[in-house]
């Protein structure tokens, strides 16, 4: 028997307004069209943020992003610089900022169950004093991203609540997964002892700075 597969019904706007009902008047107002005292702090504590872009098609990416507490710079109340640090160098995000510049950050504080979003436009830069201000360890990153704010706005901690994403408990989640040399091997197909995989993946790692 063929197995025929379908998509689930698509809903209008409309019907998922009708749902979800009108917001309170307060999480309307929580939303600022800058970076104020409050979330310049948090961002100063944050080691950690995804960051969203989109293609002129509207393919979208979501790439991790962390490093010490406070390696995102505000520049001003309506400017953001991310540091580019080595990594897959793929560069998803800076493809899709030359064909659409719009961006979506969530950062978050390990911890803490709130999170914040941040909203706006962004684009590489090469400028040396952005650069010099995201110094660490004597490595200082080629490229950054500056993000211009059009919103901001603290997100309530439900989901981290309902995912006990700080639970030391839920780290165990963690072991019943195979190694990431076993993944490798297994997706790429490679002839590799997934143990040389996984070792070289954590010599990698020890080499960040």
């Amino acid at each position: 028997m063929t197995q025929t597969s379908t998509r689930p019904r698509r809903l209008s706007p409309a019907e998922v307004h009708a749902r979800l009902g009108e917001p309170e008047a307060m999480i309307k107002d929580k939303k600022l069209d800058h970076i104020d005292e409050h979330f310049r702090l948090f961002i100063a504590h944050s080691p950690f943020l995804t960051l969203a872009t989109a293609d002129a098609a509207g393919r979208a990416d979501c790439s991790p992003r962390g490093d010490y507490p406070g390696f995102v710079k505000v520049l001003d109340g309506h400017t953001l610089a991310i540091p580019d640090r080595p990594g897959n160098k793929i560069a998803d995000s800076f493809r899709n900022l030359a064909e659409n510049d719009g961006v979506g950050l969530l950062f978050l504080i390990p911890g803490m169950r709130e999170t914040l979003r941040v909203n706006g436009r962004g684009y590489p830069t090469d400028e040396p004093d952005v650069l010099a201000r995201m110094q660490t360890e004597a490595s200082e990153p080629v490229l950054a991203i500056v993000v211009e704010v059009a919103e901001a706005y603290f997100h309530c901690g439900r989901s981290l609540i309902r995912s006990r994403l700080w639970d030391p408990a839920s780290q165990a989640l963690a072991d019943e997964m195979p190694s990431v040399g076993e993944i490798a091997a297994a997706q790429i197909g490679a002839d590799i002892d997934p143990t040389v995989l996984t070792h070289a993946l954590e010599e990698s790692y020890r080499k960040l700075y």
